[in-house]
C-alpha cells in the first residue's frame, strides 16, 4: 500500500482525508467530515463505508433523504452527486470504481 502524503482537504476543512493505493491498483480513501450540510460531486462510483458517526444522504435526482451511521455503507453512481447532512463527525473509507 501506497498513501499519498498531500491530505485532501474540502469545503474549507470540513472534509479532510487521504488517499491510498492498494497493490493491485485499487484507489481508496479515507477520512472523516465534520458536522455541515455539503454537496459533493463524483467522478466514479464510489461506496462510502461509515466506522464512526452518523448522517444522511440524498442522491442526485432523488427526493429522499436516507440516514447512514457507523457500520453501513452506500453506493453512489459514477459522474454524478449527493448531499449529505452529517450529524455526528464521520469516519469513513470510499471504495471507488
Amino acid at each position: 500500500m501506497t498513501l499519498d502524503p498531500q491530505a485532501n482537504i474540502y469545503f474549507d476543512g470540513a472534509c479532510v482525508s487521504h488517499t491510498f493505493h492498494l497493490a493491485d491498483g485499487t484507489k481508496k480513501s479515507a477520512g472523516v467530515i465534520f458536522p455541515a450540510a455539503l454537496t459533493f460531486g463524483t467522478a466514479a462510483p464510489e461506496v462510502m463505508e461509515l466506522n464512526a458517526g452518523a448522517c444522511r444522504i440524498r442522491l442526485a435526482g432523488s427526493e429522499e433523504w436516507q440516514e447512514y451511521a457507523a457500520g453501513q455503507s452506500f453506493s453512489v453512481p459514477g459522474d454524478s452527486s449527493f448531499d449529505i447532512e452529517v450529524t455526528e463527525t464521520l469516519g469513513y473509507v470510499c471504495h471507488y470504481g
